[in-house]
């Protein structure tokens, strides 16, 4: 295909959710980029008609991941002669949309917005105005990466094009940036007792508390070992921060 159309459909991927339904959930936004093709390829009206009816089927997976898939897809379509049998078209996609789904959501949703989120929540504590762009820098270049570098070598790769998602490692990634999250967790807590909530620990020295806060990151360490969701470990502390705080507000307003 020409790059600009290829840049057409890859600029529509960003909008694969905007027509989300709760019966063939993503099938508008996946076939609404498809259509290109049948510009490009100038296609008889019978193959146009089942190519839409082939793709306005179910499917669902992470938007972020939906670009590499539809890479791959395009690629074989393009390659697909005229009268050939589809069946492997379909099969491909609709084996790659449920792993493409559990990967991008444990990464995007379950590391890298948490991890960012925290972050850019200290800097709103340290009374930082640009937080929230922050967050931007810090969250909207890994999936315009990933939807960049995903589709294009799909697109070069076909079927094959599951390769470049594994490259990236991305569910190896996940548990790195979530233990950067616990630290960063454990970190700005001990921060915030010793800049002003010693009520919590009353009494306690300066050592005593970080000793605390180390033992609680190694007992985290533990959990995760064990099998704990660092996920549930995120929420735990987030709900127990929250707790001390408006038991805090409670005090304050006594």
């Amino acid at each position: 295909m020409k790059r600009g159309s290829l840049l057409k459909i890859f600029w529509r991927t960003f909008f694969i959710h905007a027509a989300l339904n709760f019966r063939k959930m993503q099938n508008l936004g996946f076939t609404y980029a498809m259509v290109a093709l049948l510009k490009e390829r100038k296609m008889s009206d019978r193959e146009a008609r089942n190519l839409l009816v082939r793709h306005l089927q179910m499917f669902s997976t992470n938007p972020y991941l939906a670009a590499p898939l539809l890479g791959s897809i395009l690629k074989m379509e393009e390659d697909r002669r005229e009268g050939e049998d589809s069946s492997p078209i379909v099969a491909v996609k609709q084996s790659l949309m449920g792993p493409y789904a559990a990967i991008g959501d444990a990464f995007f949703w379950g590391a890298l917005r948490p991890c960012a989120g925290i972050c850019c929540a200290g800097l709103v504590w340290l009374g930082c105005a640009f937080a929230p762009l922050a967050f931007l820098l810090m969250y909207s270049p890994a999936h315009g990466l990933v939807r960049w570098r995903g589709f294009f070598e799909g697109y070069r790769g076909g079927k094959q094009g599951i390769e470049s998602i594994r490259k990236m490692n991305l569910p190896g990634l996940s548990g790195r940036l979530r233990w950067l999250a616990l630290t960063a967790l454990g970190a700005g807590s001990l921060w915030i007792l010793q800049a002003g909530y010693r009520d919590i620990a009353a009494g306690a020295s300066g050592f005593a508390v970080a000793a605390a806060m180390l033992a609680a990151i190694a007992l985290c360490w533990r959990l995760v070992n064990r099998g704990v969701s660092q996920v549930y470990l995120l929420y735990g502390a987030a709900a127990l921060f929250m707790m001390v705080s408006t038991r805090d507000l409670w005090l304050w307003w006594k």
